[in-house]
């Protein structure tokens, strides 16, 4: 009996020394979630970013560098977080991951533009390797960890291993191109493809704001729209930068149809748009005089844009 004592006394002194440890290690634990979020937690729409010269070579593409500058920006620079697991902090973020989403979904759908309008003489020509192989990848679904157990046990290539790959055939692609061993057609024809791909996409977005709005608008939290709300603005910022440097890719037509002032309208549209930002996104009923609808306002200049982007391609068929 004695010895017993003296074993739960000495436990007990243990436990009284390790308490203040145990708080502390609690305490930790409550603030790791919030603190991780604030910390990790960057949505970068900054309309004034350029590519470096590390991507933006003499004789390449101008949208093409902003394509693989974007990737590195999210990817490395930021850190990519649609597939973070349960035990990173990032996963219970929801506007950054929506966000990073909405831009690779722009640049996925201009590297289809890429490898089946832009670079390629005709639409009967051959179509470049690489940019097949990148735009393949950009479709790559944002969201898959090291581990994808819905397809298999074993682990697979994770969804930024993909974007950085589809990066690397970009820059060979640019600098094939800025050595005239590869093509980017700069005629009115391949561009009105490429502008007429984007215009379908923003009508897209546009047909998802109406249908969150006609099935959820009304109540007081709409859960999902936040992250529908980050997703276009995403998309629309990466369109913006895509639409910004396809200008300067295609300076000599645009200046030969008077396109300057139009396709400046259509850019500030853009990028208003994509530099909504609320604290709390509501998606209010369009009809109510005390609850705003920002999918609403969204939209309208979504709208504006795609309308601007369908002035442009109709005087490039003058």
């Amino acid at each position: 009996m004695e010895s017993l004592r003296w074993l739960f006394g000495r436990l007990g002194a243990l436990a009284r020394l390790l308490a203040p440890f145990g708080k502390l290690l609690l305490l930790l634990a409550v603030l790791y979630y919030p603190i991780g979020m604030l910390l990790m937690n960057h949505i970068d729409d900054d309309p004034g970013f350029t590519a470096s010269a590390r991507f933006d070579i003499q004789g390449g593409s101008h949208a093409v560098a902003m394509t693989e500058a974007l990737i590195e920006r999210e990817v490395r620079t930021h850190r990519w977080v649609p597939n973070d697991p349960f035990f990173m902090p990032s996963s219970m973020l929801v506007r950054m991951p929506a966000f990073q989403h909405g831009i690779i979904d722009a640049l996925s759908r201009f590297g289809i533009q890429l490898y089946d309008h832009l670079g390629r003489a005709r639409g009967s020509s051959e179509k470049d390797p690489d940019l097949e192989d990148a735009a393949g990848l950009l479709k790559y679904s944002p969201d898959v960890w090291i581990f994808n157990f819905s397809t298999s046990i074993w682990p697979t290539a994770p969804s930024q291993d993909q974007y950085l790959k589809a990066e690397k055939l970009l820059k060979k692609y640019n600098e094939r191109l800025a050595k005239g061993q590869a093509i980017f057609e700069r005629r009115a024809d391949n561009l009105m493809d490429a502008l007429d791909g984007i215009a379908s996409d923003l009508g897209s977005s546009s047909a998802e704001i109406d249908a969150r709005i006609h099935n959820y608008a009304g109540r007081f939290l709409d859960p999902g729209a936040a992250s529908q709300f980050y997703r276009i603005k995403g998309q629309m910022y990466a369109e913006f930068l895509l639409l910004r440097e396809i200008k300067r890719d295609y300076a000599d037509i645009i200046a030969e149809k008077k396109l300057d002032d139009a396709w400046n309208n259509m850019l500030a549209s853009l990028s208003e748009g994509a530099q909504l930002g609320h604290f709390f996104i509501f998606n209010g009923s369009p009809r109510s005089a005390f609850m705003p609808n920002h999918l609403a306002m969204q939209g309208f200049y979504l709208l504006r844009a795609r309308t601007q982007l369908r002035e442009v391609t109709n005087i490039l068929l003058k």
